[in-house]
This record gives C-alpha cells, structure tokens and sequence, in this order.
C-alpha cells in the first residue's frame, strides 16, 4: 500500500532566508488577492449534514458576535448576501453504507451555495461561508471552480471528509464533502452544475487529521494527497507544515479555496462543535496557520464550518472562530 504523501519540510532553510521569504509573502499579500479589498459574507444555514443539530445556528451567532465589524476594521468593504436557503429535512435520521441521508435538501442547498459564490466570485469579491455543518463545502468549492477550474484547497479540520455513500458509517453528508469535491459522487451532485472535479487531488492539502476511517484513507493514497496528521504538526511545527501545505496547495495569488471545520481546534478551545476529537490544534497553532495564510496572498475564498452554539460555553467557539476569519483577511499583533 502506498505511504501518504507529507511533502519535504524545508528545514535546512537558514533564518535570513525565512525573513525574506516571508518578506515575500507579505509583498504577494498587500499587492495582490487584498487589492479588490472587498469581502462578502454568505451564511449557510445547514445542519442536515450532521447528526447533532444546532449547526444551522452557526451563521446567526458569528454575525451576532461582530463578524461583519471584524472584518470592516481591518479595511475591507464588507456586503452580507444573507443566508441560503435550506429545504427542510427529508430522512427519519437512519443511514450507514449505502444509505446518504437527506441528499435532496442537501442537493437543492448546494445548488444555491455554488450559485452564490459563484457570483461573488465574478464580483472579484472575496467569498466567507459562515456554517453551518461542512457538507456545505460541495457547493462552495463547486462554486468557486466554476470560475476557475479544479481549485487547490488547505483543509483544515480532525477529519478528511472522504468517504462516500457506500462506506459511509454513518450517512452523514458531512463526512463526505471533500469526497464529492474530488469527483467521487457524481450521481449525487452531477456536473456541469457540480464540477467533476472541483478540487484538484495535486494541490489538496489535509491539515490536523486525527480521525480518519480506513476507507478514506485508502483515498487519501489513491489520490496522493498531501496530508498533515496532528503527529506530523507536532513534531514539524505548525509554521514548517503551512510553509509546505501553501506551496502545495498554491499556484500563485489567489490560487487557493481555505476551509476551516471548527473542530480541528481542541475541543478544550472550541467545544461549540458536533464532532470533537481530542487533541487538536492550540489556540496560538490555528492563528499562526491563518496568518501564514494571509502572509501568502494565496487564499481567494474562506469557509468555516461546524460551529455549533448549542454546543458552545459562553459563546467561546463562536468568538475564536471569528478572530480565526480575521487573521486569515490579514489582522496582526503589530
């Protein structure tokens, strides 16, 4: 069986040539994707993904907890397009292999999704999805590669959402997002409405993994897709693993759709999330991953998924999940 590809870590570069890459970065960052400097908020609704409800919240509570103000501070010109429609659920909640659950509404909310980034996308906008569970991201990056083609994207999340509908545990469409994006259910999300593929398998890059069922594991290999355990940050680093995952993912500015499941945090940090797994990235990790993002210039469309307010205490996971968003638009210490 072949070993999951990490790509080379680049550990021998010396710390003057860190600074100027950085310098860089930072070049590629204010003169490039941040010129057009306007953001366009897109709530999704949708927890029928999942099987814990309250994820539909998700968008209500990160707008309550001053996203759009957020946002604004650091120089943007900020529209909110409002939330997508969500159908009412259509499964009694049984599922497992061979059994999706709610494909219909989930179907019909896709379709809006993808015509809505899709058209922020023509605006030259810079598209956030506030979720919302994350099967939300079919139609997201099925969106985004209707303008631009088989996009790279850094996933970011505990899981890499790779099964699909015949070994799906559970049914949840959640768990089989990137799956879909990859090409892999196609009778369920048909082109050219859903892009087949939507994501390009050379420039995908899974950050924080630590639950992973065999299946998607065996796609992960059979793909070749770059893939960060939270082993592999822990013994790399998280500014070694984005220096990486950004070289694999971009192909230039603006190259690169940047998903971010809330629950890739720990859920001592975020416990405002339907699927928690313990172990996962530091509050300090996932602000240095999105702030090397922002650093690169190569982010052109963000998207953050699972929280869950229901979940939550004190509104904690809402509120990083906001200063997450902000350090990915560019917000610094200094």
């Amino acid at each position: 069986m072949a070993a999951i590809r990490r790509p080379a870590t680049g550990l021998d570069c010396s710390a003057d040539e860190t600074r100027a890459r950085r310098h860089r970065q930072w070049r590629l960052f204010f003169f490039g994707v941040r010129a057009t400097r306007t953001a366009t908020l897109i709530g999704v609704p949708l927890e029928l993904g999942a099987s814990r409800r309250g994820a539909r919240l998700g968008p209500q509570v990160l707008r309550t907890a001053g996203i759009a103000q957020q946002v604004q501070a650091l120089g943007y010109t900020v529209n909110d397009f409002g939330d997508i429609e969500v159908p009412a659920a259509t499964d009694d909640g049984s599922g497992g292999p061979g059994h999706p659950k709610n494909v219909e509404p989930i179907l019909s909310a896709s379709r809006s999704i993808a015509d809505a980034v899709e058209q922020i996308m023509r605006q030259d906008a810079f598209p956030i999805v506030l979720g919302g569970d994350h099967s939300m991201a079919i139609g997201v990056i099925a969106g985004i590669a209707r303008v631009k083609g088989p996009q790279g994207v850094i996933w970011i999340d505990a899981h890499p959402d790779l099964n699909t509908p015949q070994d799906s545990p559970s049914g949840n469409l959640h768990g089989m997002s990137m799956a879909a994006s990859l090409g892999a259910m196609s009778e369920l999300f048909p082109p050219p409405e859903f892009p087949t593929p939507a994501a390009d398998p050379k420039h995908v890059v899974f950050i924080a993994l630590r639950e992973v069922d065999r299946a998607e594991a065996s796609m992960i290999r059979e793909h070749n897709i770059a893939c960060f355990t939270m082993s592999d940050i822990d013994q790399l680093g998280m500014a070694n693993v984005m220096e990486q995952a950004i070289k694999t993912a971009g192909r230039g500015p603006g190259s690169v759709h940047i998903s971010f499941d809330i629950d890739s945090l720990d859920p001592s940090l975020a416990p405002g999330t339907g699927t928690p797994v313990p172990g996962g990235i530091t509050y300090r990790e996932a602000h240095l991953a999105m702030e090397l993002i922002a650093q690169s210039g190569v982010a052109h469309s963000l998207e953050l998924s699972e929280v869950n307010p229901l979940l939550d205490e004190h509104n904690m996971t809402a509120r990083l999940a906001n200063e997450l968003i902000c350090s990915a638009l560019g917000k610094r210490i200094l």
